[in-house]
């Protein structure tokens, strides 16, 4: 592989791992809430058809990504009120918000004249760095080159870890998370932390599947977020919950999702049923690996997936 193909495919898989770092930064705040969300991938599809509808109607890319935020924060919360409210089973209410999101987005995605599925894109996301920095060898299009979300998406990593590990708001939430009864008792409002957690995480699911329909595919159609939603969910397990690990694990995943781009470039058929395969194979592969090797250490949230009943504290 020479240095042109191996400089283009770093710069692809950091676009590609982008949904997966959104998705995932969110997914981590909700978990550390003591909330398990399962239902990433329904949120996804939410903001995917949303922020894709709102895009082609205004043309404006920012629009459709602030649209895609809501509609995933909209999302979460319903998750957040069956959790919270009415301590239903989170693994539940979770694999029920995807088949939410898959009907409705779908629903979404055809309904009228004029539907969301025919329509071609009218906006994108651009470079911001054209020219200048962009120009460097090697680090310009690995670095410099990307639309404006790339480095938002890294901006939200690193204020999130500021935020759950160097805050008094995140030292809360981090108490929410392992003992929501001492929480509490400490005056911290378990409910309150727990649903803004969900809606931010939520928002960054949102965001996620936007991105993939304004800047990966500039189109949308059904279920266009492929398993991606289940991905960031096991890359914050996989990242011990710590958002700057789980930007590795996004983009080591988004270098795998991307080896068709590689393999295209170097003149390899690879069958394509193989690629799409790989990226689920290798999460499956490292989840064990680092599951065992984690085993008694015990990284996760103490509370997470176990519903609170304040009266009972």
């Amino acid at each position: 592989m020479n240095d042109t193909i191996l400089i283009q495919s770093i710069a692809v898989a950091i676009v590609t791992g982008t949904p997966l770092v959104l998705a995932g930064t969110g997914e981590i705040l909700t978990q550390r809430s003591g909330i398990l969300n399962l239902g990433v991938e329904g949120m996804m599809l939410m903001g995917a058809v949303t922020g894709f509808w709102a895009t082609t109607e205004v043309g404006n890319p920012w629009v459709g990504l602030v649209c895609g935020m809501a509609a995933g924060a909209a999302t979460g919360l319903i998750h957040g009120a069956l959790a919270i409210r009415f301590h239903a089973n989170q693994i539940v209410t979770g694999i029920g918000l995807v088949i939410f999101g898959t009907g409705v987005s779908q629903f979404i995605g055809d309904l009228g004249s004029d539907p969301v599925a025919m329509r071609p894109g009218r906006g994108k996301f651009d470079s911001i760095l054209e020219g200048g920095l962009a120009d460097l060898p090697v680090l310009g299009p690995v670095v410099f080159s990307h639309d404006a979300i790339v480095y938002v998406s890294w901006v939200l990593v690193a204020a999130a870890s500021f935020y759950v590990f160097r805050t008094r708001r995140g030292m809360e939430l981090r108490a929410v998370g392992n003992n929501p009864g001492a929480a509490d008792s400490a005056g911290i409002n378990v409910a309150r932390t727990r649903f803004v957690h969900v809606a931010l995480g939520g928002a960054g699911a949102g965001a996620a599947g936007a991105y993939m329909t304004l800047a990966l595919f500039n189109s949308w159609s059904a279920q266009i977020t492929a398993g991606t939603g289940w991905l960031a969910v096991v890359l914050v397990i996989f990242s011990s919950w710590r958002p700057w690990r789980m930007l590795i694990a996004a983009y080591t995943l988004g270098a795998i999702s991307s080896l068709g781009f590689t393999f295209q470039l170097l003149g390899i058929g690879v069958p394509r049923e193989l690629l799409t395969m790989l990226p689920f194979i290798a999460t499956l592969l490292v989840l064990v690996v680092t599951s065992a090797a984690a085993s008694g250490r015990g990284s996760a949230p103490s509370a997470l997936a176990v519903p609170y009943f304040r009266e009972r504290r």
